[in-house]
């Protein structure tokens, strides 16, 4: 640890001597009891899920999730939203402070002068099924690049991980939009250097060589702040799996190959494809009292999808931000007879004024919103994950790093084992 022990617990286990256990103080949250020692003692921790476990020391992100605080380098996400911008976010994650102009355009001009994927990577795609799900074709493509960039895959060496930290960064959105528009059979778009990180993708998503698709502002700063609210989130459980992966020493292609996959789980990064799949079984206004009461009732397995959170107990800082700018898509759209997003809206009412939810603090969360901002925009649920990945791979680059830049050991949970004890082998007969 780099601080000193403030304070010592003793654990007291009956029979034998008192074990001292030094306890750190981070700078903001809870203190945290080092229970290194106990394997030499004769004994592990027993945590599942590691909720209680602090596997590692960062200095990325903090959340307060009773306060519904969230922190990038000390900056609060609201902030961050209003006067910053998702490159600016990644610059801020991977280097610990703001840019000032001349490093933020520097930074800006290498991410576009890294947005095109080798050639090759045509032929990878076209051995997927058309009908393969975009996650499963990210997983792959992603892992795949360290096939083609055999010159920067050296990671204890700072320039090696900082070109593939700017190569990841750029090359996400256009595999992201190669693998929706492989999904449909349109040819790839190639990336464009004159348009914003947000709106290139846009237009990569959109646009056909028959047809351009002119980017609207408003809908490219939404995809833009969908990016910034989805960049970092601390140690869930995708990036500590790309922590977990990179402890092994694993190229960074493949760990944060690891984190895409990992982010799949529909408890992870499916929660926002959930909520259009929880509208479409609703399937109407006129039937929202009726779920909403099959909600509250314990004993039905229905739940609201989007509300609520397993950090924050408190209103979800990103949700906030959402909010807003769904208003802001759905008034550029002018879309008033959606059947979906009217539902949408209507369960948005009734999360912010009914006590069953207001008491719970079952608030709508950043998923509730960013799935109806894409449904909105256009782009098909499937693609919802594929976004997300897209956006968090700074935060995950930035835990790879971290962890890649001083000493660390291999990542080894270990078990309580309940399973046969020794027993001689004899052949059944």
């Amino acid at each position: 640890m780099a601080n000193e022990a403030t304070k010592t617990a003793k654990l007291s286990i009956e029979g034998e001597a008192t074990i001292e256990l030094p306890i750190y103080a981070g700078n903001e949250g809870q203190d945290v009891i080092d229970v290194g020692k106990l394997t030499s003692q004769g004994y592990f921790t027993y945590d599942p899920g590691f909720v209680s476990t602090a596997a590692c020391e960062s200095e990325i992100t903090y959340i307060d999730g009773d306060q519904g605080i969230l922190l990038h380098r000390g900056y609060p996400i609201d902030q961050l939203a209003e006067h910053s911008n998702y490159l600016e976010l990644c610059y801020l994650l991977l280097n610990g402070e703001l840019p000032d102009e001349a490093e933020g355009k520097l930074f800006v001009d290498t991410i576009k002068n890294h947005t095109m994927v080798h050639e090759q990577l045509n032929n990878f795609f076209r051995g997927f099924r058309r009908d393969a799900h975009p996650m499963a074709i990210m997983c792959g493509v992603v892992g795949a690049l360290s096939a083609f960039y055999h010159d920067s895959l050296d990671i204890d060496n700072p320039e090696h991980r900082r070109i593939t930290a700017h190569r990841l960064i750029a090359k996400m959105p256009t595999l992201a939009a190669m693998s929706y528009k492989y999904s449909i059979g349109q040819p790839f778009i190639y990336p464009r250097n004159d348009l914003g990180y947000a709106e290139n993708f846009l237009h990569m998503m959109f646009a056909t060589p028959c047809e351009d698709y002119q980017v609207s502002p408003t809908l490219a700063r939404a995809m833009d702040r969908i990016f910034l609210l989805h960049a970092d989130h601390e140690q869930n459980a995708s990036t500590s799996t790309v922590r977990l992966a990179g402890s092994t020493g694993a190229n960074p292609f493949a760990c944060i190959a690891a984190g895409i996959a990992a982010l799949w789980g529909p408890s992870h990064g499916g929660a926002n494809e959930g909520v259009l799949n929880m509208l479409d079984e609703i399937g109407g206004v006129e039937n929202i009292d009726q779920y909403i009461q099959k909600a509250k009732d314990p004993n039905d397995p229905f739940r609201i999808m989007g509300f609520g959170h397993r950090v924050y107990k408190n209103y979800d800082p990103r949700a906030k931000v959402m909010q807003e700018t769904c208003h802001e898509v759905l008034a550029e759209l002018g879309i008033t007879d959606d059947p979906i997003l009217e539902m949408a809206q209507a369960l948005e009412k009734i999360a912010l004024e009914d006590e069953y939810f207001v008491s719970r603090r079952l608030y709508p969360n950043v998923d509730f919103y960013s799935g109806i901002i894409l449904k909105a925009i256009g782009i098909p649920v499937e693609m919802f994950t594929v976004i997300f990945a897209t956006g968090r791979t700074p935060g995950w680059i930035a835990h790879w790093n971290e962890m890649i830049s001083g000493p660390y050991k291999i990542g080894r949970p270990r078990q309580l084992y309940k399973g046969s004890s020794k027993r001689e082998y004899s052949a059944k007969t």
